[in-house]
């Protein structure tokens, strides 16, 4: 399913310009340097359109927003929609307070996104116009289960045709999707949430990804969706063996995301179509 996404990455080695957070902007890097693309991170409003104009892809990301970089993440985004490229927006703690979603919606209102990756209250605020986040973390009552699955993918969908991007929710279940067709997704592990980063690395591989395949945006977010929660998996079985805990978690999911390749996340995939 996803084999032409990967070779695709392999082939061109996209250049993904990310406006990160500084929590994470080293992981994200090197995730994107694992999975065969190339990270670029630049935040200064005076050199950013320059930098976009190089590269695939931009990621936005506010995990640690201020006013400075606000005006940089719009004006990127207005010169990668100029050059047609993917813009990947990760509305972290949105919810959380009145400065992240209100900047959230202004970033959406200016930009043309092509796809918001979230937990689903992030996600839900980024509908509604506001939310009950904890903190970076999903409230536990907005869960994706197996009981609520049809009526979340049918909010995905009809989120996806209201902005206009795909939708990327994800947790211990995650849905992809565009107004027309969800991707299912049950890879990955509870661990990966002991550590700060895996949804900021996702975020970039999506923006790796998709700068690879223009032209598939859906299916190369499912697929960055799919790898990171396989490597999850993969990464947990080797700590748990070793009796390891959650520093060699963080270094062994990138390793694994080095490894990746189609005959892997073929056979350890667990996607459905819906």
């Amino acid at each position: 399913m996803f084999e032409e996404i990967l070779e695709n990455i392999n082939r061109k080695h996209p250049l993904v310009h990310a406006i990160t957070n500084y929590v994470t902007v080293n992981d994200c890097a090197n995730m994107a340097l694992a999975c065969g693309s190339s990270p670029i991170m630049a935040d200064d409003i005076n050199e950013v359109e320059d930098i976009v104009s190089i590269c695939n892809a931009l990621v936005i990301n506010i995990g640690t927003l201020n006013e400075r970089t606000i005006a940089a993440m719009i004006k990127a985004g207005k010169k990668a929609n100029e050059l047609g490229l993917p813009v990947i927006l990760d509305p972290v703690g949105a919810g959380a307070s009145k400065f992240r979603t209100e900047t959230a919606l202004e970033l959406l209102k200016q930009v043309k996104i092509s796809v918001i990756r979230g937990n689903i209250s992030e996600i839900k605020t980024i509908d509604q116009g506001s939310g009950t986040t904890k903190g970076v973390d999903a409230d536990s009552n907005d869960t994706v289960t197996y009981d609520n699955l049809d009526q979340m993918i049918q909010f995905t969908e009809t989120l996806s045709e209201k902005t206009g991007a795909m939708i990327a929710i994800t947790g211990a279940i995650d849905i992809v999707a565009d107004k027309e067709k969800a991707f299912v997704i049950k890879n990955g592990h509870p661990m990966m949430s002991r550590i700060t980063g895996t949804g900021c690395m996702l975020t970039t591989l999506i923006g790796a990804y998709c700068g690879a395949n223009p032209d598939n945006l859906l299916l190369a977010t499912a697929a960055a969706v799919s790898c990171m929660g396989l490597c999850g998996e993969l990464t947990f079985e080797k700590v748990w063996a070793q009796k390891e805990g959650t520093s060699s978690f963080r270094t062994y999911i990138i390793d694994f995301m080095s490894n990746m390749d189609v005959e892997i996340l073929e056979r350890g995939m667990k996607v459905e179509i819906r």
